[in-house]
């Protein structure tokens, strides 16, 4: 390993070498073609207000199986992973409190949404080569997706060449046994646009119990039947399985973070999933200021999750479309635009829980036994959304929004079907969520904004039950308001990028887990929050030869939250520090690149440490990380391509938690397990080849 990291270097200071060679007309109007930020994508979801967009630029910093620290370099959005199918994203503070999964946030693939109907989003399901970029709404505004509170992450799926026929291949290799390849076939013309997809991957992992294999399809295509008319077909198909290690206590953390929890290690415990998300889209153009964008979608999953205290055995069927119309006219002798639109999405979800009897098993791992639950639940949300951009001087633009949610929930228990029958409905009130944006123009290059908008989040069905299974109607959504002042701002010819936000939420009906047994929550309104911080993103461009350019780029996240008000039986947490987030984040790196293909990124993190109980009475170690990527990409002939790449991750082998549990008990006088370990130091080093047929 260390053999090739000198060579790369060796071949990356001649190259360097070359750079200093005289300036000529040629190599200056080449320089142009150099491009070290992300590629633009049109901005879907906040129309005047500015969302966060990363791309194939920000993926190229890290591995292709490393969507994680991708999503991390956004400022406000922090993702805790256990494992390369755990992971909890939040974004500014919301979500921090949930235990194993994302929720109060909604995720689309494109415009088709992926969120279930009680809140939950695994974007571990989907393949970062699969994508060109995700577009990321920190809170509510987003009012064409959905107002959840921590707002929302888009999806885009990657972009038809022009008029070509390709075929390309990435294969990766790295520490813990990763392999990863990734083949491609695409063609395009004037009217037909296919792409077919196929990735495989699997790892070893860094801990035990921690092996990792998916493999994937994905299908793409559209048909242009006129100028004003195209249909467009999508489906991903997933099928993985995952060992899962759990979380560790703080003595088996530090004696030694590769091993996996007792007792999913006995019980072997793992996770077999089968998903498959199909959408069917139709775009059609009234005029030049009307079009309207269909979607009919389809998702299922197939789950089953062997743990130490019982086997889970589920079925998921969901369904629903969204259409959005999107128009615009004059208005005051200048372009004013709206949008509007519905969305629906039902859900059928049957589960139920099975015995384990792996301490039967001879040490054979999970083996199933008697049921122990057998459950059916139906839920639906509607979204009803709109907004109206103004342009009120040629300067300054103001836009309303309004989105209406309606969320029902239908519980039944298959298990209990005598007088104990514990079937339950809960209807939740119309939901009115509006927004109100305004953005200035200083300048061309210089632009401040504003936004007040609600957003709201509904409990889980599981965690509006009481310990005894039945729907609890006291349990109200969560709501809040937040205040957002930004701006954009660009220096010295558009070489220094400022990004900055400063925003405050106020949440009321906070809803909090309470563990009631191993495998049991319920949920409750246990008080208020309040959400302030900072969010900035600053990056400078600049050439240090006409064959040479750098970006160094820091990106800083304050989160200064705290409980306003929060009684959890007899104690009193009020005024505390909000639990599961830390209030620094620093991202920095530096890009760069050279005309003859040769590139170099380095990335570093900083997290600070994290209040691991509502009493802040205990707290991770804050850490620090370095990564660094060094590659090469050509066209060596006019229809042949080829990349190669080697990257080193976490090159001081720091000790950390790249997730925690808050609030952990221990069962049966065991040490409470916050502690998900992250890797130690690692590599992985890949080569692509593209063909044009």
């Amino acid at each position: 390993m260390k053999s090739i990291f000198v060579v790369f270097i060796f071949i990356l200071f001649v190259q360097f070498t070359k750079a200093q060679n005289p300036v000529t007309k040629d190599s200056i109007t080449q320089l142009e073609e150099i491009v070290l930020t992300d590629t633009i994508l049109v901005k879907q979801a906040t129309g005047i207000v500015p969302s966060s967009i990363i791309g194939v630029k920000s993926f190229q910093n890290y591995s292709p199986s490393d969507m994680v620290s991708a999503l991390n370099q956004i400022p406000g959005v922090f993702v805790l992973s256990g494992a390369l199918n755990t992971n909890r994203i939040t974004i500014r503070g919301i979500g921090a409190r949930s235990q194993f999964g994302t929720d109060k946030l909604q995720l689309y693939y494109n415009d088709i949404p992926l969120t279930n109907g009680t809140g939950a989003s695994t974007i571990e399901a989907y393949d970062l080569e699969n994508l060109i970029g995700i577009e990321v709404i920190k809170g509510p505004k987003g009012t064409a997706y959905g107002t959840g509170l921590g707002g929302a992450i888009i999806l885009h799926s990657e972009a038809f060449a022009k008029e070509t026929t390709q075929i390309e291949n990435n294969f990766t290799l790295g520490s813990y046994g990763l392999l990863k390849n990734s083949l491609r076939f695409s063609h395009s013309d004037t009217k037909l646009s296919l792409m077919v997809k196929y990735g495989h991957m699997e790892t070893n992992g860094y801990r035990d119990n921690n092996s990792f294999e998916r493999d994937g399809v994905l299908i793409s295509t559209s048909y242009k039947l006129n100028s004003k008319n195209k249909i467009s077909f999508l489906i991903n198909h997933i099928d993985y399985s995952a060992q899962i290690p759990s979380s560790l206590s703080a003595s088996a953390f530090n004696e030694n973070p590769q091993q996996a929890a007792f007792t999913w290690n006995a019980a072997q415990g793992f996770e077999d999933n089968n998903y498959t998300l199909a959408g069917f889209s139709y775009d059609h153009e009234f005029s030049s200021k009307l079009k309207n964008t269909t979607s009919i979608f389809y998702t299922y999953l197939d789950h089953y999750e062997p743990r130490p205290f019982n086997i889970l055995d589920e079925i998921t069927n969901g369904y629903g479309f969204r259409s959005r119309f999107l128009g615009n006219f004059s208005f005051l002798q200048r372009k004013a635009e709206y949008t509007f639109g519905a969305e629906l999405y039902k859900d059928e979800y049957n589960w139920g829980t099975f015995e384990n009897l792996y301490r039967d098993n001879n040490g054979n791992g999970s083996l199933i036994g008697q049921k122990l639950s057998d459950n059916k639940e139906f839920r639906r949300k509607f979204n009803g959304f709109g907004s109206l951009m103004l342009p009120l001087t040629d300067k300054l633009k103001a836009q309303v929004g309004l989105n209406i949610n309606k969320t029902h929930y239908d519980f039944r228990d298959r298990y209990n079907t005598g007088s104990e029958n514990k079937n339950a409905k809960r209807n939740f009130k119309a939901i009115i969520l509006p927004s109100l944006d305004l953005s200035y123009n200083i300048n061309a290059d210089q632009a401040i904004y504003a936004n007040v908008s609600r957003g709201f989040s509904n409990p889980s069905l599981e965690r509006s039950l009481t310990p005894e299974g039945v729907i609890n109607p006291d349990i109200a959504q969560e709501t809040g308001i937040n205040y957002e002042l930004g701006g954009q701002f660009k220096f010295f010819e558009n070489k220094l990028h400022l990004d900055i936000a400063v925003y405050r939420m106020d949440i009321k009906n906070l809803l909090v887990d309470q563990r009631i047994g191993e495998d049991q929550y319920i949920g409750k309104n246990a008080g208020s929050t309040k959400h302030q911080g900072i969010d900035s993103e600053l990056s400078y461009k600049f050439s240090i030869s006409p064959k040479l350019q750098l970006r160094p780029f820091v990106n800083y996240t304050l989160s200064d939250f705290s409980f306003v008000e929060f009684i959890d039986g007899d104690n009193d947490f009020s005024g505390n520090p909000l639990t599961g987030v830390p209030k620094h984040r620093l991202n920095s790196g530096l890009q760069v690149q050279m005309r003859n293909g040769f590139y170099w990124n380095t990335t570093h993190q900083y997290v600070d440490k994290i209040s691991l109980t509502d009493a802040n009475t205990l707290y991770s170690d804050a850490f620090n990380l370095l990564n660094t990527k060094i590659g090469y990409r050509k066209q060596l002939y006019t229809r042949f391509s080829i990349g190669i790449d080697f990257g080193i991750n976490n090159i001081f082998d720091t000790k950390y938690a790249q997730s925690v549990l808050i609030n952990a008990t221990g069962f049966g006088g065991s040490e409470p397990r916050y502690y998900y370990p992250g890797n130690g130091r690692n590599w992985y080093g890949g080569i692509k080849i593209g063909l044009k047929i």
